[in-house]
């Protein structure tokens, strides 16, 4: 089990982790499990082609509702969770001979809802 650490610098933010999560894995074949340690964090894999991480951002701000949130202990970023959840902590890849089973497109990402803050990323 290996544990990566990210800083992000901005509120919102996708930060591409798919070399480092690459990095963990053996020559074998398997499954590598990516899982944030966080409430207001999410991974996922998206296609990362330029602009497409503002607009997954921009679209997760679209969803988001705006009404009296009753999260006791900051209303403010309850959607951080709510969307945290939504997206969800973890994914499981494929690898084989040492190489994840992503299609051509697909990155793993860290999804940042409440930063700039320091993310745990356990690879498993």
């Amino acid at each position: 089990m290996h544990t990566l650490t990210f800083t992000t610098s901005e509120k919102r933010q996708i930060i591409d982790i798919t070399d480092d999560v690459a990095g963990c894995i053996d020559r074998g074949d398997g499954v590598a499990i990516v899982f944030v340690q966080h409430t207001t964090a999410a991974i996922t894999i998206i296609d990362l082609d330029p602009g497409t991480d503002t607009d997954f951002l921009e679209f997760l701000e679209a969803i988001t509702p705006d009404i009296k949130w009753r999260h006791m202990h900051d209303p403010s970023h309850a959607p951080d969770h709510i969307l945290a959840g939504l997206i969800g902590p973890s994914v499981v890849i494929p690898y084989e001979n040492g190489e994840l089973q992503l299609g051509a497109w697909q990155r793993v990402v860290l999804v940042e809802l409440d930063g700039g803050r320091k993310r745990n990323v356990i690879v498993s």
